[in-house]
């Protein structure tokens, strides 16, 4: 189909990444459940209230909005599936104990995430509620960089970061949380002259630390130099111990911290982590703890999770091989359909060639046929 027939950054997905797509689906799927996480699948449209319900601010900007002709009230298309399996978690299952969920599906975005990204992300993921210790967002980082060792993926760099530092800073001073938002944007882009600027009626020692926080972006050993450099609060010492405690649990990905790097801050309230590859110039995965958004569904719950694309990360994959299948005649002889059956039901594919037609399939590769011979419908190799 030519590209002026679909919006810009909405594509067709052709049978040969259909398939690579699918196959990755299925075996992260099964993946998460045996670390014991059990599958939702919430709608794709909700009332915008709910799908707004303790996410970010820019999550208003990034759903498509339409109006319910049954009841009259705006709509949103979902363009993130983390707050609704928060709100499955927290209103609908209603459990006291520890719960692991996961999801697969499709979410639209008004816009593009990033660099050539789709706006309609196969987003799937993971997460966990009910423990708001560290072991649960050990697991989800360890089931984040299992799921791209499954994909075929070697090299990863994982980012962390901790919402918990800024935070503890700005806490006793009231200039300065005032002006989270601003802090939080210059921060994201690293613009020291403008922190210099908005932060000059700021505490002392408030100013000093967000100045500071650009710099501290590097290897494990920025921990070390975060802990000389900021304020020895309480909270700055334990978002700083968290994060020393899960690089440790972080096994053959590079690991860098970016203390500055707040991307979701008005939604996360802890760990946050990303994933880079080579091949992609956006982060392959997303993750963190957002203890607060149950809250807003009416109970409180620890969570932490992660999600990813599985286009975007199909993409990295080589070239799916076809798929070896049996050319079968078309008729309708008993014999012959119960040999195609037998074959089909052994878990074999087969592809009846339709008269007068010859079969062009990408994704197969047919190199054996089932032939009449002697009476009897047999299986021959072909070439």
């Amino acid at each position: 189909m030519p590209n002026w027939l679909l919006p810009e950054n909405i594509a067709d997905v052709l049978p040969s990444e259909a398939r690579k797509i699918e196959e990755l689906r299925r075996a992260l799927l099964d993946k998460f459940r045996s670390y014991g996480y059990e599958m939702v699948m919430p709608p794709m449209l909700e009332y915008l209230e709910s799908l707004l319900t303790g996410a970010g601010q820019d999550m208003d900007l990034r759903i498509f909005k339409l109006v319910d002709q049954l009841s009259g009230r705006t709509m949103g298309v979902r363009a993130d599936m983390t707050t609704q399996v928060a709100r499955i978690d927290a209103h609908l299952l209603n459990r006291q104990t520890v719960t692991r969920l996961c999801y697969a599906g499709s979410v639209l975005h008004t816009r593009p995430s990033g660099l050539h990204a789709t706006r309609e992300p196969l987003q799937i993921g993971a997460e966990i509620y009910g423990h708001a210790g560290l072991e649960a967002d050990a697991e989800i980082q360890e089931l984040a960089l299992a799921s791209l060792k499954l994909a075929g993926i070697s090299k990863v760099r994982l980012d962390l970061c901790h919402v918990g530092v800024l935070r503890a800073i700005i806490a006793d001073d009231e200039k300065a949380r005032t002006r989270d938002a601003e802090l939080f944007c210059l921060l994201e882009s690293k613009d020291v002259p403008g922190l210099r600027d908005l932060t000059k009626d700021f505490n002392p020692a408030t100013r000093e630390a967000m100045l500071a926080l650009p710099s501290l972006y590097g290897d494990a050993s920025t921990i070390e130099k975060a802990r000389h450099v900021l304020p020895r609060m309480p909270g700055v010492t334990r978002a700083l111990d968290e994060l020393d405690l899960l690089i440790r649990q972080v096994g053959n990905a590079d690991v860098t911290v970016d203390l500055a790097d707040l991307r979701g801050y008005h939604y996360h309230s802890g760990v946050m982590f990303a994933a880079y590859v080579p091949g992609l110039p956006n982060a392959v995965a997303r993750g963190g703890r957002y203890d607060h958004v149950g809250e807003a569904f009416g109970r409180a719950r620890p969570a932490t999770g992660f999600s990813l694309d599985l286009r975007e990360l199909a993409r990295l994959l080589p070239v799916a091989e076809r798929k070896r299948a049996i050319r079968a005649p078309w008729g309708t002889e008993p014999a012959l359909r119960l040999k195609i059956n037998e074959l089909r039901d052994a878990g074999e594919i087969v592809i009846q060639t339709l008269p007068g037609h010859e079969n062009e399939q990408d994704e197969f590769d047919c190199d054996r046929a089932v032939v009449f011979n002697n009476g009897n419908w047999i299986l021959q190799l072909l070439g």
